[in-house]
């Protein structure tokens, strides 16, 4: 008898977590969020930005700030955070980092919104290694030349760390 009353309150509690963990995965099966609403379809957000195209169709929209870059010393792609989108670098432009400084030293750099961000298109199957490929094609597009530099806030230094190990000659 003892040992029945011992087992009883872990098989209740198991039981109770197969019930819940049951009703929430047919919760979850019914209840979808709906698809994204891709910028520039028919019913999705207007674009408002330059963009580029990926090989693979996708769509990267960017900023760029600073010198133009035929004239810069230094090309840098920020890669923004979680929260935040291509319009990052424009603290560069208030008065925490006066322009001149830019000016001075050269610097062109270009935001983009990452895939499924602001107005670039999702990519359903990134990676760490995909996302570099992917700054490695803006790059390309934009004409930043064969060397350029990498600069991630937050969550973009995973893509950093990516650039680092993908594409370390660029």
């Amino acid at each position: 008898m003892e040992l029945l009353k011992g087992i009883v309150a872990p098989v209740l509690v198991l039981g109770m977590g197969l019930v819940v963990s049951w009703g929430y995965k047919a919760v979850i099966s019914v209840v979808r969020p709906p698809p994204p609403k891709i910028c520039g379809s028919l019913e999705g957000p207007p674009i408002t930005a330059p963009r580029v195209k990926l090989r693979d169709g996708r769509y990267l929209a960017y900023e760029e700030f600073g010198v133009p870059k035929q004239q810069a010393n230094y090309n840098i792609i920020f890669i923004h955070g979680f929260s935040s989108s291509r319009h990052g670098p424009s603290i560069l432009s208030t008065d925490l980092s006066p322009p001149d400084i830019i000016e001075e030293l050269g610097v062109h750099i270009v935001g983009f919104d990452k895939p499924g961000y602001g107005e670039s298109d999702p990519d359903p199957n990134q990676t760490v290694e995909s996302l570099a490929l992917d700054i490695e094609e803006l790059a390309d597009h934009l004409g930043l030349g064969s060397k350029f530099y990498v600069l991630g806030n937050s969550m973009g230094g995973q893509a950093v760390w990516g650039c680092l190990k993908y594409i370390p000659n660029r």
